[in-house]
C-alpha cells in the first residue's frame, strides 16, 4: 500500500471540439461538421479531452480535432472575461462531474454559405 498519495481533485476544462458528420449526428442539414464549446471535468486536462471525445462518440457525433483552454483559473490568468452564465455551467459539470456542451456552432461550405447570403440580399 502507498502512503503519502494526495487525492487528485476534478477540475473543469473548456474545450472546442471540431466535429464531421456522421448518421445520426442531429446537425442540421447541409452543415458539414460543426464546433462545440464543452466544459469537462478532470483531473487532468488529458482525462477532460478523453471523457469528452468518448461522450461525444456515443452521441453519434465524430470528433475530430479537440483545442484545450485550461481551467477557469488559467483562463482567467489569461484575462478572459467569463460570464456568470458561463460560470454556473463550469460549476454544473464539476457538480454532476460531467461533460457539458455549451455552444454548438454548425459548419457549412463556403459555396452554401455564399448562395445563402445572396438569396438573402435579393429577397
Amino acid at each position: 500500500m502507498r502512503t503519502g498519495m494526495t487525492k487528485r481533485t476534478q477540475q473543469i476544462f473548456t474545450l472546442l471540439v471540431e466535429v464531421g458528420r456522421s448518421a445520426d449526428d442531429g446537425l442540421p442539414k447541409g452543415a458539414t461538421g460543426a464546433a462545440l464549446m464543452c466544459y469537462a471535468s478532470g483531473v487532468d486536462e488529458a482525462e477532460a479531452v478523453r471523457e469528452t471525445v468518448a461522450i461525444l462518440k456515443q452521441a453519434d457525433l465524430s470528433p475530430l480535432d479537440v483545442s484545450g483552454y485550461g481551467t477557469l483559473e488559467e483562463r482567467l490568468a489569461e484575462g478572459h472575461d467569463i460570464p456568470d452564465e458561463e460560470r454556473a455551467l463550469m460549476q454544473r459539470a464539476l457538480d454532476e462531474n460531467s461533460v457539458i456542451v455549451a455552444q454548438m456552432t454548425p459548419f457549412f461550405d463556403d459555396d452554401q454559405a455564399a448562395n445563402d447570403s445572396h438569396s438573402d440580399r435579393t429577397s
